[in-house]
């Protein structure tokens, strides 16, 4: 595992952005673990979360992308702190875009803050967690509309890696629906690994994610 993804796992528990216990998802299932990146709201913690959104395009992402997008509301936030990194930590510099929920009619009109995406436009779409994938698909369809920018990948900060309606995960099913590629910065199993290896949590929250994994990963 590479060191900024176990900085990143240690980040988010330090943060409490990653917390252990029993926690009901909106699937109705009840998971041993829960992840809120919408907790880090500091000046601090949100430049930190940036470094690792930009450090996994980096590792993923050679070229070819000049935009970082933001789905609103969360992907607001994650687009401007990755901006940022990859100016300030890799002489990177792109754009930034993000919608708004509903489009205005006045001023700035229209759906679409930041650039004005054109068909030209590659770009990088920065989320949180991918549970039914219903935001990326919303962004596709904006997308084509506002000036049918490409969408070259998704970079999200983990991967679940869990069953949606049938045997496959969202992001499996958007993959094989839109080409898409997407990069966790961290998946479920390298957290996992990582917490048995350096015995971070007790062995009896681990069995849960164990079976919690048996039950409803992929």
């Amino acid at each position: 595992m590479k060191d900024y993804k176990k900085e990143f796992i240690e980040f988010l528990i330090e943060n409490k952005a990653l917390k252990f216990g029993d926690f009901t998802l909106k699937s109705g299932r009840l998971s041993p673990y829960f992840l809120n990146t919408g907790s880090l709201y500091d000046g601090a913690s949100i430049n930190k979360l940036g470094k690792f959104y930009a450090a996994t395009i980096v590792d993923n992402i050679k070229d070819n992308y000049n935009v970082i997008f933001g789905p609103a509301y969360k992907g607001i936030p994650l687009a401007i702190t990755t901006l940022n990194s990859l100016y300030s930590d890799y002489n990177i510099n792109v754009n930034y875009s993000f919608n708004r929920k509903e489009s205005k009619d006045h001023g700035d009109k229209g759906l679409l803050v930041g650039k004005k995406l054109i068909d030209k436009d590659n770009l990088i779409l920065v989320d949180d967690v991918i549970t039914a994938g219903t935001a990326i698909k919303e962004c596709i369809d904006i997308l084509r509309k506002e000036g049918n920018a490409k969408i070259k990948a998704v970079v999200i900060s983990v991967d679940r890696m869990e069953k949606g309606s049938g045997e496959k995960s969202a992001i499996q099913e958007l993959t094989e629906d839109t080409g898409i590629k997407f990069y966790p910065i961290i998946n479920i199993k390298e957290i996992i690994s990582y917490l048995k290896e350096n015995k971070t949590i007790e062995v009896a929250q681990l069995d849960k994610m164990y079976a919690y994994r048996d039950k409803y990963g992929v």
